[in-house]
C-alpha cells in the first residue's frame, strides 16, 4: 500500500505514454513521481536511409541549390545530415546548405545546425513557424527558392501544412523536404489497450509528444469504431497533456481542451503533468474518510488502495453522482464481461467494500441499489434562495399587512376569505378589497371612517376591539350586534350608526348577561 507524499504526487494516478522516441526517458521522469505507466507506441519512423523520396529531393536541392532553407525539428535535420553521409552525398549537401540563408524554427533546430557545422542567420524567440512565416513574408519571397524541412506526413489529423502553401501564393518556388516520415506501429496491442483504458477511464492522463502521434491514435480510434468515445473521454474524464501547440493542434482542431507546459520540453511536460493530475482530482467524503477515484485505484485518507477491474468499475459508477443511489442493473451493465446475473454485483461490492477497508462507505439501499455513503457536510441542500409561489406571494393592498392568516370562524371576522364560497348558503359578492364590502369605493374594513382608523374597523370607540359587528343581543361576538340571519362580514351598516351602541340585557340584580359563544358557521374559515 503506497501513501501519497510531497515526493510521489503522482502516485495512485496512471498516466499514458503514446511516444516512440524517448519514452523511457519520459517514463523515468513520471515514475520518479509515483505515476503508473502504460507504455504505447503510436508511430514508428521509417529509417531515412531507406526513404527513396528524401535521396531524390536531395539531389534535386545540391543540383539547384535553394537561397533561403528552413529547418523546423534538431531531429529531423541531423537525421538528414545522416542519411545523406549514407548515400555519399554528406560533403554536398553542407556545402550546399553552407551557401544559403538558414533559418531555425527553435533551439533545437538550431543546436543542430550548428553540430553540422553550419551557421542559422535567424530564429524565432517563439520557436513557432507563424513567426518564420512572418519574417520571410515581411522580407519579400517572391522568386525566390526556399527548401524547407517538414516534420513528418501529412493526415486528416494534423493541422493543415498551410506554411509552404501560403509561400507559394506570395510566389516562392519551394521545395518541400520530407525528412522522416512515420506509420502506424507494427503491433497495435499496445495501442488498443490504451484506446480501451481511455474509453473507460482506466487511465488518468494520456500524453503525447508529437502531432502524428495524436493523429495515429485517433486513426485507430476511427477503425475499431471508438473515435467519439474516446474524444468524449478527453473532453472530460482523461487528461490530455501535448508537449507543445504544435502536437496539440489535432485535439483543438475537434474541440478537445488539452493541457501543456510553458515550454516544449520533456522535463517540462513530466513536471506539468505532477501539477494538472492532483489538481483535477476529485475528493469524496463518505462515512468520514475522504476518497479519491483515481484511473486503477482508489486513494483512502491518503493511502493507495489498488482494486481489482470489476470493483473498480463499480467504484467508478459510483463516483460519478456522489450519494446517487446506482441500481443492481447499472452496477451490472458496468461490470467487465456484463452479464445477467445481479449476484455478481453483490460479489464485486463485497470485494470492493473489503479492497477500500471501509465499508460503511458503501451504502446498501434495500430493493433499489447501493450508494456512497456521503458525509452530511457533502449532502448540504442546495442553497440558492426558494421563488415562493405566486399565491404566496403579496400583491397590492397586501405588502403592508404580512403574511395572510386564516382563523377559525368565531375567532375574528375581518380576515380574507375567498370571494366565492358562500356562507351560510348565501352567495357573497366579490371582494376587492381585504375585509372589506364590494363597493368599489369603499375603504378597507367595509365602513366608511376616518383615515386614522386601524384597518378592518368602523367608526367605534378606541377600547372596541378590532372586527366587530353588528349581532343579535343575546350572542354577541367581540362585542357587537348583528341581525341574527345577516351573513358574516357582508350585512350592510349605516355609517352613522355607531358600533357596539345596542344596549346588553341584564340580569334581575342588575348584572349584565354574560355574552355565549355561537356554533361555528358552516362554510366560513
Amino acid at each position: 500500500m503506497t501513501e501519497v507524499d510531497a515526493g510521489t504526487p503522482l502516485a495512485g494516478f496512471t498516466v499514458g505514454i503514446t511516444a516512440a522516441r524517448r519514452s523511457d526517458e519520459l517514463a523515468t521522469l513520471l515514475q520518479r513521481r509515483g505515476a503508473n505507466i502504460v507504455s504505447a507506441p503510436a508511430i514508428r519512423i521509417i529509417p531515412l536511409a531507406d526513404d527513396t523520396e528524401l535521396e531524390r529531393v536531395t539531389r534535386q536541392l545540391v543540383a539547384e541549390p535553394p537561397q533561403i532553407t528552413v529547418a523546423t525539428t534538431g531531429i529531423g535535420f541531423r537525421g538528414w545530415m545522416e542519411a545523406a553521409e549514407g548515400w555519399g552525398l554528406a560533403e554536398e549537401l553542407r556545402e550546399t546548405l553552407g551557401s544559403t540563408r538558414m533559418l531555425a524554427r527553435g533551439p533545437k533546430a538550431k543546436g543542430a545546425i550548428r553540430a553540422a557545422e553550419l551557421r542559422e542567420e535567424w530564429s524565432p524567440a517563439s520557436e513557432s513557424s507563424a513567426e518564420v512565416l512572418d519574417h520571410l513574408l515581411a522580407q519579400g519571397v517572391e522568386g525566390v527558392r526556399i527548401a524547407v524541412q517538414l516534420h513528418g506526413a501529412t493526415t486528416e489529423w494534423e493541422p493543415v501544412p498551410d506554411f509552404c502553401e501560403v509561400l507559394r501564393c506570395a510566389g516562392a518556388d519551394v521545395v518541400p523536404v520530407p525528412v522522416y516520415r512515420w506509420i502506424p506501429p507494427e503491433d497495435r496491442t499496445p495501442m488498443d489497450r490504451l484506446i480501451e483504458a481511455i474509453v473507460t477511464a482506466g487511465i488518468d492522463c494520456v500524453t503525447f509528444t508529437s502531432a502524428p502521434a495524436v493523429a495515429s491514435l485517433l486513426m485507430r480510434a476511427k477503425e475499431t469504431g471508438l473515435l467519439e468515445a474516446v474524444l468524449h473521454a478527453l473532453r472530460g474524464r482523461v487528461l490530455p497533456a501535448c508537449v507543445g501547440p504544435i502536437t496539440a493542434a489535432p485535439l483543438e482542431e475537434l474541440g478537445v481542451p488539452t493541457s501543456m507546459p510553458g515550454r516544449a520540453r520533456l522535463g517540462a511536460l513530466a513536471r506539468h503533468v505532477a501539477e494538472e493530475l492532483p489538481r483535477r482530482a476529485n475528493r469524496i467524503q463518505a462515512a468520514g474518510h475522504i476518497l479519491s477515484v483515481r484511473g486503477a485505484c482508489v486513494v483512502v485518507d491518503g493511502q493507495v488502495r489498488q482494486l481489482a477491474p470489476a470493483p473498480m468499475a463499480l467504484m467508478r459508477s459510483l463516483a460519478r453522482q456522489p450519494g446517487r443511489v446506482v441500481s443492481r442493473e447499472d452496477l451490472l451493465a458496468a461490470l467487465p464481461g456484463g452479464g445477467e446475473d445481479t449476484h455478481a454485483v453483490e460479489t464485486a461490492i463485497a470485494r470492493l467494500r473489503a479492497g477500500l477497508g471501509t465499508p460503511k462507505a458503501i451504502q446498501t439501499v434495500v430493493k433499489r441499489g447501493y450508494r456512497l455513503a456521503l458525509d452530511p457536510a457533502e449532502c448540504a441542500d442546495d442553497p440558492r434562495p426558494l421563488t415562493p409561489p405566486a399565491a404566496a406571494r403579496p400583491g397590492p393592498g397586501r405588502a403592508a399587512f404580512g403574511p395572510r392568516q386564516d382563523f377559525p370562524a368565531t375567532r375574528g371576522t375581518g380576515a380574507a376569505r375567498p370571494a366565492t364560497p358562500p356562507i351560510n348558503g348565501t352567495t357573497r359578492p366579490p371582494v376587492t378589497s381585504t375585509g372589506g364590502s364590494a363597493h368599489p369605493s369603499a375603504p378597507i374594513g367595509g365602513a366608511a371612517r376616518p383615515a386614522a382608523t386601524p384597518v378592518n374597523s368602523a367608526a367605534r370607540p378606541a377600547a372596541t376591539p378590532v372586527n366587530s359587528a353588528s349581532r343579535p343581543a343575546a350572542t354577541p361576538v367581540n362585542n357587537a350586534a348583528r341581525p341574527a340571519t345577516t351573513p358574516v362580514n357582508t350585512a350592510a351598516r349605516p355609517a352613522t350608526t355607531p358600533v357596539n351602541s345596542a344596549a346588553r340585557p341584564v340580569t334581575g340584580s342588575g348584572a349584565p348577561v354574560r355574552a355565549t359563544r355561537p356554533a361555528p358557521v358552516a362554510g366560513v374559515w
